[in-house]
């Protein structure tokens, strides 16, 4: 069973993902970013990319759904170009995975 993918973020920075058939959410404020989280996630999402400003509105949802298989939640920079907030996260991951930070 293929899951489907989708992306959260402000308009400019996600409608581009809908040239790959991803399901695109504009949202902004922080119930908007929220909401379309948990639907997702009700709608057996396999990955939910959400741009680094939008997940800083809603990071205590994004942690309820972290210690969970799918989805998963992937930081990515917007537009206006990365905060680092995303490569921190996969930097934190890879070292717990092997042991030590090998990026």
């Amino acid at each position: 069973m293929a899951h489907k993918i989708g992306v959260i973020g402000d308009k400019y920075s996600v409608m581009p993902f809908k040239l790959f058939g991803f399901d695109v959410c504009y949202g902004m404020s922080a119930r908007q970013i929220r909401d379309s989280i948990e639907q997702m996630a009700a709608e057996d999402y396999g990955v939910i990319f959400i741009t680094e400003e939008a997940s800083e509105q809603v990071s205590e949802t994004i942690n309820r759904y972290r210690s969970r298989i799918q989805p998963a939640i992937i930081l990515i920079p917007s537009n206006a170009g990365s905060k680092g907030i995303g490569k921190k996260a996969v930097q934190k991951n890879v070292e717990k995975a092997i042991g030590q930070n090998i990026l």
